[in-house]
């Protein structure tokens, strides 16, 4: 059905918004590109990708999105993988973000 993801900055209690998402396929080994957006003023991407089965990760942008805020970050990039079994459910990833940490669950 979809996939979207929904980022909330925990060091400020509010969405992140602004910070770029990028969507991967795991095909024949190698990694390929399929959407790329920003989330919205809410920190969310509502409809980010039509997911296939498959090992899929989303990649966010943290380093560029904690320097536009002069916030130093230990993770640059945060990847989260996971597997999408049933094509005709909705996939929401959410992340809880902080310069230091982060955490992810499968969201509904």
């Amino acid at each position: 059905m979809s996939l979207s993801t929904h980022v909330l900055d925990i060091t400020t209690g509010l969405p992140a918004p602004e910070l770029a998402v990028v969507v991967e396929r795991c095909h024949r080994d190698a990694w390929q590109h399929l959407a790329r957006a920003c989330t919205d003023a809410d920190g969310r991407v509502r409809e980010l990708y039509a997911p296939h089965a498959g090992v899929h990760r989303l990649r966010f942008d943290t380093g560029r999105y904690f320097v536009d805020r002069g916030v130093h970050t230990f993770y640059p990039e945060i990847v989260v993988t996971f597997q999408i079994v049933d094509e005709g459910a909705h996939h929401h990833v959410p992340l809880l973000l902080g310069p230091f940490g982060y955490s992810t669950y499968r969201g509904s």
